[in-house]
């Protein structure tokens, strides 16, 4: 909570710096569900400008808590919308109620039904970005990797691409075969949120581990990406990061990686103002026409 009210109080600074009205209240729409008898966790908000005359880029907030806690209400997109922008926050099956790939599913048949009702909400179904932390930082970036491979599509709306034109991933795990620079012990037994996504250790689930992470997808045709991470992160190690940089630059993709200097997982060096213009300049570039 304190994260995101960091992040809103440096986009209002931003704004004011750019000379944007003063950000009125948003049209909120809860709990809309993105799939045919839709449970709890198949729901999403969704924050619309109240006065938009063009169909507005979206960006979707996919939240953390190790795949098995969070919730969509706090959603730091809605700091976007003086900047012309709608936000989403959904929920997705957590990892008690369904193993991988019930999450990268959800996420897809969200933003699947984002696009079909996008007529109805003023948002513009060719320019959606995504944004998350941590889980969701994994999950954001496993869309982004993953547009044109139709794996994970199943369900409603697959005449609509899940497909995402930009991700803004803020230390989200990459690669669950290799982590870190040196093999962490906690990391590989049953009680570890890896293993309760996987339905398994990462020894005996090796395919279900290479299925889930991101790395493995990088092609040419993954989103650009900006990427966010702290070089003291105790839970996800920046290796995670750097690798997945790595992978996108040598598949000749537009990606950046920003290291916070001293940051952990999350924490106040994750809102300024510097690291939220750099987040909003690539929202732009990425969402916005140029020209």
């Amino acid at each position: 909570m304190r994260v995101f009210y960091l992040l809103l109080s440096s986009f209002v600074a931003l704004a004011a710096q750019a000379q944007y009205p003063a950000p009125t209240t948003p049209r909120v729409v809860r709990n809309l569900p993105y799939v045919a008898n839709a449970g709890p966790r198949h729901v999403l908000d969704l924050y619309l400008p109240q006065h938009a005359s063009t169909p507005c880029p979206l960006v979707i907030w996919i939240h953390g808590g190790g795949w098995s806690s969070g919730t969509k209400q706090d959603c730091p997109p809605r700091s976007l919308l003086p900047f012309g922008y709608a936000a989403a926050s959904l929920e997705y099956r957590l990892s008690q109620d369904a193993i991988f790939p019930a999450q990268i599913e959800d996420c897809k048949a969200a933003i699947r039904w984002l696009r079909a009702q996008a007529g109805q909400y003023g948002i513009d179904p060719k320019r959606i970005g995504v944004w998350g932390g941590s889980a969701g930082g994994h999950l954001v970036a496993l869309l982004g990797v993953t547009g044109r491979i139709k794996d994970f599509d199943t369900g409603e709306n697959l005449d609509q691409s899940s497909a995402v034109q930009c991700v803004v991933d803020f230390f989200g795990p990459t690669d669950f075969i290799h982590w870190g620079n040196v093999p962490d012990p906690r990391l590989d037994t049953a009680s570890s949120a890896i293993a309760r996504l996987i339905g398994g250790t990462i020894l005996t689930h090796l395919a279900a581990a290479r299925s889930a992470s991101p790395i493995y997808y990088v092609s040419k045709d993954a989103a650009p990406f900006l990427i966010v991470h702290g070089d003291k992160d105790p839970v996800v190690p920046l290796q995670q990061s750097q690798i997945l940089e790595a992978a996108l630059q040598k598949a000749g993709v537009a990606s950046t990686l920003r290291v916070i200097p001293g940051g952990g997982h999350g924490g106040p060096g994750f809102g300024t103002v510097e690291v939220n213009k750099q987040i909003l300049e690539f929202f732009n570039l990425h969402l916005k026409p140029q020209g």
